[in-house]
């Protein structure tokens, strides 16, 4: 099996390296919105991250990825209690996907051949621990997305149909990615995303030839590229691991809650998912810098990234999302 490409070595797009970094150090963030050109890496960062992320420890055989055998479903079949490690779980979400595939359904075959009425996982429960990735999120069909995003902040995928009632962990963070060109997505589904993040094709020619040489060497010779970008993918994974160790008992000042309540007002966001996406994303941050406090520097650089896609529309501004929380920041923040 071909190994992803490392993620140290994406040349760029820091703003979306950075926002899938922070839902690493605390899935609580919520999923990762990347809109952008064709070719811009988006796909290639996913799986870098999770290739980069420790492997996790799971029941063999278990279909959502259960870390312990008392944690496995009372409907799975686990033919063993031996606990091995995995890579964290990639699963994609292919465009045209219907909903019994998602969340699972009744086993047909089983149901044919024995005359039992068993479950079948579907893409939620393989998701469960590690990432759900969906290309073009933005052609999806609207229940579908409103299911993921519902199962994503509960963390519990919920099958009432056919005669069955079954619950399992769905824990994942949920990235989708998409050309703005082909269409948008609804303003109440764009909220239920933490971050939302802008990526575009480099125009700094040097950049652009550093793309294409990275590139070059890893399809050429993908072992001795591999080696030569080890040394920095395990020192972000150790950047990663410490930070999901300290986020959760690093200060968060007043002075922060303000800062983010401020914002949140000067913007017009409705109701406070933008407020709790700012801190935890900015506490995930100063995690990640080994700072011991949230500052305001930490919100401010991760202003845009949770609130750009929480605006409402104004049709007096034609100023981009982007310039109208960098405005509000400077006017607020100072």
């Amino acid at each position: 099996m071909t190994h992803p490409f490392p993620f140290s070595a994406i040349v760029g797009q820091d703003e979306m390296k950075t926002a899938m970094v922070l839902t690493a150090i605390d899935p609580r963030i919520g999923g990762v919105l990347v809109f952008g050109d064709r070719g811009t890496g988006k796909s290639t960062a996913v799986r870098a991250l999770a290739a980069l992320l420790p492997p996790i420890r799971a029941v063999e055989g278990c279909p959502v990825n259960s870390e312990r055998l008392e944690d496995c479903p009372p409907w799975a079949v686990v033919g063993s209690t031996r606990i091995v490690t995995k890579p964290t779980p990639v699963v994609d979400l292919p465009l045209g996907v219907t909903e019994d595939r998602v969340v699972g359904a009744l086993d047909i075959e089983r149901a044919l051949t024995r005359g039992e009425k068993a479950f079948e996982p579907g893409l939620l429960a393989r998701a469960n621990r590690g990432y759900l990735y969906i290309d073009e999120v933005n052609l999806l069909e609207d229940h579908i997305v409103d299911l993921l995003l519902d199962v994503a902040q509960s963390g519990e995928n919920v099958v009432e149909r056919e005669g069955l009632s079954i619950r399992h962990p769905a824990r994942f963070v949920l990235v989708g990615s998409g050309n703005p060109e082909e269409g948008e997505l609804r303003p109440q589904l764009l909220d239920r995303f933490g971050l939302s993040v802008e990526v575009g094709s480099p125009k700094d020619i040097d950049q652009r030839i550093e793309v294409v040489r990275r590139r070059d060497a890893y399809e050429t010779d993908t072992p001795k590229f591999l080696r030569r970008w080890k040394g920095e993918d395990t020192k972000l994974r150790n950047r990663i691991v410490a930070a999901r160790k300290t986020v959760q008992v690093l200060k968060t000042p007043e002075a922060a809650l303000h800062d983010c309540a401020r914002l949140c007002v000067a913007l017009g966001s409705d109701g406070l998912r933008g407020e709790l996406t700012l801190l935890r994303a900015a506490r995930a941050l100063a995690a990640y810098e080994g700072a011991e406090a949230v500052e305001r520097r930490h919100i401010r650089r991760i202003a845009p990234s949770a609130l750009r896609h929480r605006l409402r529309r104004d049709p007096l501004d034609e100023a981009g999302s982007t310039v109208r929380v960098g405005r509000v920041v400077d006017e607020v923040l100072g």
